[in-house]
């Protein structure tokens, strides 16, 4: 059940989508990323790739609001360039629907519902039914 965004929702994709038209890089810096921590506080992540590694914009961002200090985050969206090459809300990947959710609770995914309309989902809608890890001997 998705929600309409909040004004401090589009500060947040503003925010990405700034930081992703300053440091845009085809070949190495493809996605931004802004989520607010529990304390207000903004921070912002990209994606970074070379031809063995990748890492997403979510991932840095989350990282550098616990290097900020935030305990948690209570809402985070991604951006990518469109084909007209403006930024636009993008969706998480299924590892970053996985990760999310371990960084807050009652947290806000602002997402692309799929017609172009931007709106806040809950973790579990974006990953109903996520990975439980098997048990292992030393548990």
């Amino acid at each position: 059940m998705t929600q309409e965004l909040l004004p401090t929702d589009t500060e947040l994709i503003e925010a990405a989508s700034a930081l992703l038209s300053r440091v845009h890089d085809p070949g190495a810096v493809r996605v931004a990323a802004a989520a607010r921590g529990i304390s207000g506080a903004v921070y912002l992540g990209v994606s970074l790739a070379t031809p063995r590694v990748k890492v997403c914009a979510e991932s840095s961002a989350v990282a550098n609001a616990k290097i900020g200090g935030d305990e948690a985050i209570t809402t985070i969206v991604s951006v990518g360039l469109g084909v007209d090459d403006v930024p636009h809300v993008i969706n998480p990947c299924g590892v970053c629907r996985e990760l999310i959710p371990k960084f807050g609770q009652d947290l806000r995914v602002l997402v692309d519902t799929g017609d172009g309309v931007v709106a806040a989902a809950a973790p579990v809608e974006l990953l109903p039914m996520p990975w439980i890890r098997a048990r292992s001997y030393d548990d």
